[in-house]
Formats: structure tokens, sequence, C-alpha cells
């Protein structure tokens, strides 16, 4: 393929045209799609798994992975439903439940910066940690009852809109990632330090610090989204999010961001979220069964890591121009 044409093939570009394929092929098949009600629904039914791909954007590109993020979500939620349970205020529980998901952010960092461990195998293992937490904090109980006011804030639309609040507070945190991503030296050197982690380094880039911020925010992040999936469904569980750290991870990589670092946009990881969202829904609406749906996304996973391998191995094989060909033309 040409230069000047494969500019234009980029693979988020490919998955925003899949998304709007499965939206427009979905609306003539089914006029339950396309109403406002289900909009909404669909919106709603994405807004954690959008929140946490902001952050695990960052950390992907910077050459980094966050696999606690889900339990983070569940030991928010169980702590959260823990706190109301014995007469605590929401107001007073919310900034704490954050306050705990930053550390254990904090402590992800740590493990990988300070003692130089695999941010893979550091958050496998806060995965396990931080759920089993979870369990321990609440069991195997469910608590309800929260507020009315909070509850509505985290189903309700914004008024003569399908926008659910949770997207619209997502819609201004997207807008301030792709500023730090795209327009600042920060995210220039999350680029960087993906790409050759050690050059950044000797380039004068506070490598350790801006992983360590990375991870503080991803956890951060997941605490707010694990406040927001308690408040939406009006129940604290320690299961709460199961899972959805590969949810996350393959709308990241469907974006078109590489797992190895160095490369991706955030407009790729919005539009490969909204691809899972619109496929998930289509499902739904279909009466797919939750484990044929654990499959697609496992699919889309899949897929999402190996076609960028095949592109780069095709574009290895084509063969160099040979020089004064032009020439010889002309």
């Amino acid at each position: 393929m040409p230069d000047r044409l494969s500019r234009f093939v980029r693979w988020h570009i490919i998955v925003t045209a899949l998304f709007i394929v499965v939206v427009l092929g979905e609306s003539g098949f089914s006029s339950d799609f396309a109403n406002t009600g289900n909009l909404s629904f669909a919106l709603n039914d994405i807004s954690e798994i959008a929140l946490i791909a902001l952050p695990m954007t960052l950390l992907v590109v910077c050459g980094q992975v966050d696999l606690s993020v889900a339990s983070v979500l569940g030991l928010s939620s169980a702590i959260a439903g823990s706190l109301w349970d014995k007469g605590w205020a929401i107001e007073t529980i919310i900034p704490m439940v954050l306050v705990i998901g930053l550390v254990c952010g904090l402590v992800n960092g740590m493990l990988v910066t300070r003692l130089g461990l695999s941010p893979l195998a550091v958050t496998i293992g806060t995965l396990t940690l931080y759920r089993g937490l979870a369990y321990v904090v609440l069991g195997t109980n469910a608590v309800s009852q929260f507020p009315q006011q909070y509850t509505n804030l985290a189903t309700d639309d914004i008024p003569g809109t399908p926008i659910p609040y949770p997207i619209a507070v997502f819609a201004v945190l997207a807008v301030l990632t792709a500023v730090v991503l795209h327009a600042t030296g920060f995210g220039r050197s999350l680029f960087a330090i993906g790409a050759q982690e050690e050059a950044a380094f000797f380039a004068g880039i506070r490598v350790k610090r801006i992983k360590l911020i990375l991870f503080v925010v991803s956890g951060l992040i997941s605490a707010f989204a694990g406040i927001v999936f308690t408040l939406r469904y009006g129940s604290a569980r320690a299961d709460n999010g199961l899972g959805f750290e590969l949810t996350v991870i393959a709308g990241v990589l469907l974006g078109g961001v590489d797992f190895d670092g160095g490369k991706g946009t955030l407009g790729g990881v919005i539009a490969g979220v909204l691809l899972i969202g619109a496929l998930r829904n289509v499902l739904m609406l279909n009466d797919v069964s939750s484990e044929i749906q654990s499959i697609v996304t496992g699919l889309l996973l899949i897929v999402s890591v190996l076609t960028p391998r095949v592109v780069a191995i095709i574009r290895a094989a084509r063969p160099l121009p040979t020089p004064g060909i032009e020439g010889n033309r002309s």
C-alpha cells in the first residue's frame, strides 16, 4: 500500500468505521436499538469501563499495565457498602473510598518503580489481593438502600439528552486526558518511555516518577468507577466489576494502542470502548447469554493484539523500492 494512502488507513479509523457499521446495521434491524432509552442504557452499561480505560491508555502507552483495576473497583464497592452499613454519611464515604483507591494505586506503583518488579506480575498479585480484601471487608453480603439523590446521579440522564451523568463525567475526563496525552510534554514523555525506556531516562525524563503517578491515577479512577458502579446498581458487593480488567484492556488494545508501548491515540481507545459497548448491547437485545458475550470480548482482545503484529509482518515483508527506478521511468 502506498505510504500516502496508508496514512489514512489507520487502525483507529477502521475501528471507528466498524462501530458505525454496527450501530447503523442494528438500527435498521431492530427498532429497540435506536430508541433513546436503549441508547442511555448502552452508554451507562460501559460507563465504568470507559472511565477506567482513560488511565489504562496512559499506562499502556507508557509500556505499563494495571490488571488490578477491577479488583480496586470491587474493593471500593465493598468498603463503601461496609461503611454505609455502619451508619457513615455518604459524603464521608466517597472521599474515603477515593483515598483508598489512591493508596491501592500507590502500592502498585511503588512495587513497580522502587523494587523494579514487572507491572504484569505485580498487578496480577494485587488483583487477587484487593479482591480478597473486598471479601474480607464485606464477605458475600450485599448492602443496598443508598441515598436516592446519589443513585439518581449514577443512573439518570442529563435533562433533554440520552446521556447519563457518568458518561458526561467521562467526557470531561476524556478531554483532559486527550490534552495531557497529545498536547503536553508529559504526554510526549509517556510515548518516549513506551518506545524506549532507557533512552527516555538518559534524555532526562523522570521515568519512575511518571510511572508512579500513572498507577496512582489508575487506582483513583478505579475507585471512582467503583462508586459509580455501586450507586448505579444500588448494591455494594465484593464481586462487583469481576472481570472488567479484560474488557478495559480489550477496549484499549482494540483502539490501536500498542501493548508494547509508545503508540496509540485516545480517540482510538474511545472508539474501541464504544464498539465493545455496541456489540454488548446488540447481543443483549438478541438474548445472547453472558458466556457468549465473554467469548466475543475474548475474541476482540485476540484480534486487537494479533492484527497490529500481522500488519507489521506484512510491512516488513514488502520489498524496498529500488533506487533509480523512479528516475528511469521519467
